[in-house]
């Protein structure tokens, strides 16, 4: 096991010299400026595995319809799904409603600031507790996301995975020696190595030259740096589902699993009819690249109790989808009011 050293170095010169950057290369993010507590748990929950571009209108739209966390505890979910479609992982979203309502029945409707507390809720793993006590109540507590990994890693030339226990371990204890040794100083801190890792110390082609903590960075060659554990190989799926139309309506199946629930898909069927499919796309899920086939079927003599019409009209804004599911069903409407073709949709 490789076990975590102190850094080489002196933390408050580089922690000045990164909060200076930062007062002055920070983007302008919504939930910076208004760090409330819930602000900044639904961008949290909302940045894992996604992009801050991405966030951004989501973010913005999510507050708009559940401002307070008592809204979010008290909507439908399929309201909160609604809300989340298009941003994938949709657990996420059930999570956060989830979080929100054990705030209400285990701490009083308040945020807890203590990274123990927030890790009971539904969601909340030790990176998420720490970003939400670091950004949230500014306490000095170590939170240690993709972005800051790589810089840590850099900073401190690291040449272990970074993706293992003992890995983990080094770069908290690095991160640690950087804070504050007061009771407050996290956001700024954290915000910086955070911001420094977006905008300069990128995975590829990092900025060196206008870093403003290169003076102390360890590594000759960062885009050797981090290292991971090797990933696993991208297994191929095959997924068949049906394009099922009466009377200007279509048929959705609701899912059940622990992953998808709540969410309506398109039929899915083990043996497809003997046609050319209408639809086709790949999208990646985990480690899995999944061609989704669609194909035209009549309507079934009777429905099971998860099945349910949509009218062709209103479906894509009645329906939470996951996002293949939409695209697919986006294209079959247009195709579906256009004079008949005999091409394939792909």
């Amino acid at each position: 096991m490789q076990h975590a050293q102190p850094i080489p170095f002196e933390p408050q010169v580089i922690r000045s010299n990164l909060e200076l950057w930062f007062t002055q290369h920070a983007r302008v993010l919504p939930w910076r400026e208004n760090p409330s507590p819930y602000a900044v748990l639904v961008s949290e929950f909302m940045l894992q595995q996604t992009q801050v571009t991405t966030v951004i209108p989501y973010f913005q739209r999510w507050m708009s319809q559940f401002p307070t966390i008592q809204t979010l505890a008290a909507a439908q979910e399929s309201d909160v799904l609604k809300l989340w479609q298009g941003l994938g992982y949709y657990s996420r979203a059930r999570n956060l409603q989830a979080a929100a309502r054990k705030i209400f029945t285990d701490f009083h409707g308040q945020i807890p600031s203590n990274p123990l507390d927030l890790k009971k809720l539904p969601g909340v793993g030790h990176y998420t507790a720490g970003a939400i006590a670091a950004f949230a109540f500014d306490l000095p507590v170590p939170a240690i996301d993709a972005n800051i990994a790589r810089v840590l890693a850099r900073l401190t030339d690291f040449q272990h995975p970074i993706d293992t226990p003992s890995g983990l371990d080094v770069l908290t204890q690095a991160a640690k020696s950087l804070l504050p040794q007061t009771q407050k100083g996290g956001r700024a801190l954290t915000g910086a190595l955070m911001e420094l890792g977006a905008l300069l110390c990128s995975p590829k082609r990092p900025r060196c030259a206008d870093c403003p903590i290169r003076s102390d960075c360890k590594t000759t060659n960062p885009e050797n740096l981090p290292i991971k554990s090797p990933k696993k190989k991208t297994v191929a799926l095959l997924e068949k589902a049906l394009w099922i139309l009466a009377n200007d309506s279509v048929l959705l199946t609701q899912q059940t699993g622990k992953r998808s629930h709540g969410l309506w898909k398109l039929p899915i069927c083990e043996i497809p009819p003997e046609t050319t499919p209408i639809f086709e796309t790949i999208y990646p899920f985990t480690h899995h690249r999944i061609t989704l086939h669609v194909f035209a079927a009549p309507p079934p003599n009777s429905l099971d109790p998860q099945d349910r019409w949509f009218p062709i009209s209103s479906v894509l804004e009645e329906a939470p989808l996951p996002a293949a599911h939409r695209r697919a069903i986006k294209t079959l409407i247009h195709a579906h009011s256009q004079p008949p073709t005999h091409s394939t949709i792909s």
